[in-house]
C-alpha cells in the first residue's frame, strides 16, 4: 500500500492504458481520481472495479482538448479530494495519415489532445503539489516519439513536443519535490492500436525484438514506479516499454 492516502488522477482512464494505470495504483493504495471524454459506460465499469478493491474513487468526465476543461477537472478533483498527489497525463487520440492527405482539423485535434492538454492539466495541478512539497507526475509518450511510422507525423510531433515538456517541467518543478517522467509505450494491445495491428502486423512484428505485444498492464507497472515515493531520484527520463521497437 505504497500510494496509501494518495489521491491520483488519471486522465483518459475508461479503456487501455489508463485503466489499467488506474487499477494498479488503486491496487497500491492510491484512491483515484478518473477523468474521461464520453465512454461513460466504460468509466463506471473501471470505477466499481477500483471500488472493489477498497479505494476511493470519483469520475470526472470532460474532453480535455477543450482549453477550458483541464482547469475545471483539477479544480473538480482538488475541491472533492482536497488534494492530488499523482497525476498521469494518459488521454490521447490518433488521426494517421500522410501529411499531404491530412487536414489542418486532424493536425489541430492531435496536438490539442495529444500536448497542449497535457500542459494544461499539469499547469492547473501543480500549485497543489507545490504547497505539498510533493508530487508525481507521468506523461503518456509513445515510441513513435522517436521512431514513428508512416502516417503518424502529427501524433509523432506531439509525442515528441510532450517528451520536451517533460524534461522542461522535471527543472521547473525538482527543487520542490515534485518529479516529472515520461513512459513511451511501443504497439499495446488496446483499442486505440487495432488498425495499426490488423494492417501493419508483419511490419511491426519484424522490427519488435520481443516478438509480441504488451499488454497495457506491463505499461502501468512502469508507471506505477515512476508514480510511487519509491522514486526519489529519477525525473526528467522517458522510459521506453516497447520490446526492443526502437532498437529496429
Amino acid at each position: 500500500m505504497e500510494f496509501a492516502g494518495q489521491v491520483g488522477l488519471v486522465t483518459g482512464g475508461s479503456r487501455g492504458i489508463g485503466r489499467a494505470v488506474a487499477v494498479r495504483l488503486a491496487e497500491e493504495g492510491c484512491d483515484i481520481a478518473l477523468n474521461y471524454r464520453s465512454a461513460t459506460a466504460e468509466a463506471e465499469q473501471v470505477a466499481e472495479q477500483i471500488a472493489k478493491l477498497g479505494r476511493r474513487v470519483e469520475l470526472f468526465q470532460g474532453d480535455l482538448s477543450d482549453p477550458e476543461v483541464p482547469h475545471t477537472v483539477v479544480s473538480a478533483v482538488r475541491a472533492s479530494f482536497g488534494r492530488i498527489d499523482v497525476l498521469v497525463n494518459n488521454a490521447g487520440i490518433t488521426r494517421d495519415e500522410l501529411l499531404v492527405n491530412q487536414s489542418l482539423a486532424d493536425i489541430e485535434d492531435v496536438l490539442r489532445t495529444n500536448l497542449v492538454a497535457p500542459m494544461l492539466t499539469l499547469q492547473a495541478a501543480a500549485p497543489a503539489m507545490l504547497r505539498q512539497r510533493y508530487g508525481r507526475i507521468v506523461n503518456i509518450s509513445s515510441a513513435a516519439a522517436s521512431k514513428p511510422g508512416r502516417g503518424q507525423s502529427n501524433y509523432a510531433a506531439a509525442k515528441g513536443g510532450l517528451e520536451s515538456f517533460t524534461k522542461a517541467m522535471a527543472v521547473e518543478l525538482a527543487s520542490r519535490g515534485i518529479l516529472v517522467n515520461a513512459v513511451a509505450p511501443g504497439v499495446v494491445s488496446t483499442d486505440m492500436t487495432d488498425t495499426i495491428r490488423a494492417h501493419g502486423e508483419d511490419e511491426i512484428m519484424s522490427r519488435l525484438l520481443l516478438k509480441k505485444y504488451a499488454g497495457p498492464e506491463t505499461i502501468a507497472d512502469a508507471v506505477a514506479y515512476l508514480a510511487s515515493p519509491r522514486n526519489t531520484y529519477t525525473t526528467g527520463e522517458v522510459l521506453h516499454v516497447d520490446g526492443g521497437l526502437k532498437m529496429a
